[in-house]
């Protein structure tokens, strides 16, 4: 078998990761009860907003979810890919906010959910408001912007980028992670941050597998954020069907959940900073990714369907799962009608991505060469 090369594993990350986020879209803050009663039983595919009079129903937030638009998610990871064309090298904490937050308050693009032309700032929730407030008007050092910040998934859900920066080499990724992040939240939303970019660079190794991705994930997560892998993963392995393992990873996931059970109306405690804690996404997307033995289609319909914050899991796993089996394991159908109706190339930011992280490979091997020429030359007995 020919193995699966980084372009065809890039477009697979980036686009099963903008499609589980298109899918999820209509699907988000519901329980899976119900979206069985408005679809008329599990979601299969693309569907129209929960609410048709989605103008008025949600006046907090009157985008047009559904109908196979993208959200913040793939604004954000787009955005991140943008930033990575111009850097052209790793990125810190001081990329995004000399380069990430200028894209986001500078650089009009079009967003689905508004039906126009408009900067992505105005389209993103509030975690990923924070960034711009406190990089762009408050100045803080950008490596500790993200304290105080609501701990969510707002990090995490765009860190697949940093993945295939450092494809193959999970580790190089969770510490790049780690250090982006620092400029958005703390606790265990820049931990699932750094382990998601960590996953999506070990789906990217030749012989990797889901156990692999898993136990790559295990490795190098940390607290409640490796607690909450573990639990889940380890319930998802008894099952090969997503719909009968929602409500067991849900059980699996909810000791270390904040939010609580109703995901619309989270207590006083939730989105807290804590060692103990994790957020949801990250393992349920690593549940699913299990339970569906890595097969794309498996993993998004398992995410969109457990409801809750599933635009960021359906995406996440998409990416994984993407990123493992490369563009075609993503259905045609799907992301055809995805890119057709949010009005994006979803396959060129891969393909510019994928060629970043050439360039950055064969600068870390010269970096490599160098520092091991130089170590080599402070042993003893060494001229």
């Amino acid at each position: 078998m020919v193995a699966k090369s980084l372009e065809d594993r890039a477009k697979g990350c980036l686009v099963g990761a903008a499609v589980g986020d298109a899918l999820g879209g209509p699907a988000e803050g519901w329980t899976p009860e119900d979206l069985v009663e408005r679809y008329g039983g599990r979601i299969r595919g693309i569907v129209p907003p929960f609410y048709e009079n989605w103008r008025e129903a949600r006046p907090i937030a009157p985008f047009h979810n559904g109908d196979g638009y993208i959200t913040d998610d793939t604004l954000m990871t787009h955005a991140l890919v943008r930033v990575y064309t111009k850097v052209r090298d790793h990125i810190d904490a001081h990329s995004i906010a000399d380069h990430l937050v200028p894209e986001l308050i500078g650089n009009k693009v079009w967003v689905p959910e508004l039906e126009a032309e408009a900067l992505p700032f105005q389209r993103l929730f509030l975690a990923e408001k924070w960034i711009v407030a406190r990089l762009h008007y408050g100045n803080i050092d950008p490596r500790e912007a993200g304290v105080g910040n609501i701990v969510n998934c707002g990090a995490a859900m765009y860190m697949a980028p940093v993945g295939v920066i450092n494809a193959g080499n999970p580790d190089a990724a969770y510490a790049e992670a780690v250090e982006i992040a620092g400029a958005h939240q703390s606790s265990y939303g820049r931990e699932a941050a750094a382990v998601f970019a960590a996953a999506v660079a070990s789906a990217f190794h030749p012989e990797s597998t889901v156990d692999r991705v898993v136990e790559d994930c295990l490795r190098l997560a940390k607290d409640g954020t490796r607690a909450a892998i573990a639990a889940v993963c380890e319930v998802a392995s008894g099952y090969d069907d997503w719909e009968a393992a929602i409500p067991v990873l849900r059980n699996a996931v909810e000791p270390f959940d904040t939010v609580g059970p109703e995901y619309t109306k989270p207590g006083l405690g939730a989105r807290t900073p804590s060692r103990l804690h994790s957020i949801e996404e990250l393992p349920i997307a690593l549940g699913m990714l299990v339970v569906s033995r890595g097969d794309t289609r498996g993993t998004i319909l398992g995410s969109v369907n457990y409801g809750r914050d599933c635009d960021s899991i359906a995406s996440m796993g998409g990416a994984i799962s993407g990123a493992l089996n490369g563009l075609d394991d993503v259905p045609a159908d799907w992301r055809e009608r995805v890119a057709e109706a949010s009005k994006l190339d979803l396959e060129a930011p891969a393909v510019a991505l994928a060629d970043v992280a050439r360039e950055v490979f064969e600068r870390d091997t010269r970096r490599r060469r160098e520092h091991e020429d130089a170590f080599r030359a402070l042993l003893p007995g060494r001229a």
